[in-house]
């Protein structure tokens, strides 16, 4: 047993079985996600300005330099344009950029290398490490953004209060191909395009492992089809699947929300936990706090994210009580974004 795949609601999952899923059980996940992601699916605009994916690493950080050394060690790489002394490599659609500072505060790299490059950023992807209190190893993926802060806070890890961004598709489909562990939408980089963070966890110990960099490395390079088979997670092609879940509530690992989405192979957009939806019981007065801003700036961008899809919320119910789910249901209704149960999902 290796003890990064190591699933928190699932102890029994191995590294071999994981990584036979990715080389051997390959064929399902074609039939399933056929194709790359296009952006807003406007394929007559892409065939005029190239369309690229970032997949963006910090030499600061083991957890993430470490998944990038494997994937350069990879067939198919060489040197790409520099950004600002950030180091470039190209390998197909996918450029991998190396820098020296936080991913967190990273801002605008898809806006930056547009302007340097002319070519246009479709998602990035950021290799990083996740720290738990528990210090339990784990692999996980998340959407970023805080949403729930007020304008005259601080964020405490880069992004801007009232900010989320896109989330990108591939999160779902990701987890089922190497049963990682989603975590709730949080911290920066500022960014338009779609964007998630895949992670190690959850010590340096861990961090430095090098087992754990190069299932991530090959999550990533079979993930994007730089293995010369099709890439998975590209809503364009979704095969008719078209529901995704917005969840709402629960802790930080959403394990409720989770269980939905590897039960029936559903997309996934923002998974804000209770802590990220801030309610206050006024009496008469109504409900206050930021939750409200902190739903409707999650659902434009999740819908931003799928065009053409059904966004459906779905709430941790047990995690709320009565008046917080109440209030949540009527906002929801008035905001006329659907409602699902888990078996919508099916």
């Amino acid at each position: 047993m290796h003890w990064f795949l190591t699933r928190r609601l699932n102890n029994n999952t191995a590294f071999h079985n994981s990584l036979t899923t990715l080389s051997l059980g390959w064929s399902s996940h074609k039939r399933r996600r056929r194709f790359r992601r296009k952006s807003n699916c406007k394929l007559e605009e892409e065939a005029k300005k190239k369309m690229v994916t970032l997949v963006v690493a910090t030499t600061i950080d083991p957890a993430s330099i470490g998944p990038a050394s494997a994937l350069l060690s990879m067939p198919g790489w060489h040197p790409g344009p520099s950004l600002q002394e950030i180091e470039s490599y190209v390998n197909k659609e996918v450029r991998l950029l190396k820098h020296d500072n936080s991913n967190v505060r990273e801002d605008h790299l898809d806006k930056r290398w547009e302007a340097a490059t002319g070519e246009v950023v479709d998602e990035i992807i950021f290799l990083s490490r996740h720290s738990a209190a528990s210090k339990r190893p784990a692999l996980t993926i998340h959407p970023i953004g805080v949403p729930h802060l007020r304008e005259d806070e601080v964020p405490p890890a880069g992004g801007k209060p009232g900010w989320a961004a896109p989330p990108n598709p591939r999160m779902g489909p990701w987890l089922q191909l190497l049963k990682v562990t989603f975590e709730a939408t949080h911290h920066g980089p500022l960014t338009d395009s779609p964007a998630m963070f895949v992670e190690i966890g959850s010590t340096e110990e861990y961090w430095k492992r090098q087992d754990a960099a190069q299932a991530i490395a090959l999550l990533v390079w079979k993930g994007l089809g730089l293995d010369g088979g099709v890439p998975v997670g590209d809503w364009c092609r979704n095969n008719g699947k078209n529901k995704i879940l917005l969840g709402f509530g629960g802790g930080h690992y959403v394990p409720r929300h989770m269980d939905i989405v590897l039960k029936n192979d559903v997309w996934v957009g923002h998974l804000l936990s209770s802590y990220s939806l801030p309610m206050e019981d006024n009496g008469d007065a109504g409900v206050g706090g930021t939750w409200r801003e902190a739903i409707k700036v999650a659902y434009e961008v999740t819908k931003s994210a799928f065009p053409g899809g059904e966004v459906l919320a779905h709430l941790d119910q047990k995690s709320f009580k009565s008046w917080q789910k109440n209030a949540i249901l009527d906002y929801l209704k008035e905001q006329n974004i659907d409602v699902g149960k888990p078996s919508n999902f099916c």
